[in-house]
């Protein structure tokens, strides 16, 4: 891991960033959308890959053309359920409760230029019990990002292949 980027200065990634000494960049809505900011410090760290993970923006097409199938992002839903604009965190967990769905779980998947849209490398599942709130679901959605997560990402760094840019 070269670089940590985050568009929250409170994300508890960039102390843990700090702690394993990995380089950590605090960039705005318009630092990814308007600039080449994020751009230049990708090229600038040269990084072939992406991972996701509490991200909220939409990654700009841009992005996910020049890392086309090389952007992998974590869902806490059973990916196509529960996806797309404002369906993260708390909002998904609520969402599934409510229409009292049997099991939820996680999706790890390719970025594109579509919300919640690309290729899905890895799904785990989780039931839902009776008694279950959003709160409680939420519980097990983390503890399936963290068994799955990076056993997901070591097999998908394994399996891609970088072109070096001329």
């Amino acid at each position: 891991m070269q670089l940590i980027l985050s568009n929250k200065n409170d994300a508890y990634v960039l102390t843990r960033a700090q702690i394993l000494g990995i380089d950590s960049v605090v960039f705005s809505k318009i630092d990814l959308e308007h600039n080449n900011f994020v751009d230049d410090l990708l090229k600038r760290y040269k990084i072939d890959v992406i991972i996701l993970a509490g991200f909220l923006l939409k990654v700009p097409q841009r992005l996910t053309e020049k890392y086309k199938g090389r952007i992998l992002n974590i869902h806490p839903a059973l990916l196509p359920s529960y996806g797309g604009k404002g369906m993260y965190g708390m909002n998904v967990h609520n969402a599934v409760i409510s229409a009292g769905e049997k099991e939820s779980g996680i999706t790890i998947h390719i970025v594109d230029e579509k919300y919640d849209n690309g290729s899905i490398i890895c799904q785990a599942k989780c039931k839902i019990n009776h008694d279950d709130t959003p709160e409680t679901l939420a519980e097990k959605i983390h503890s399936l990002e963290a068994e799955y997560f990076p056993v997901t990402i070591e097999r998908f760094l394994d399996t891609i292949e970088i072109v070096e840019e001329s």
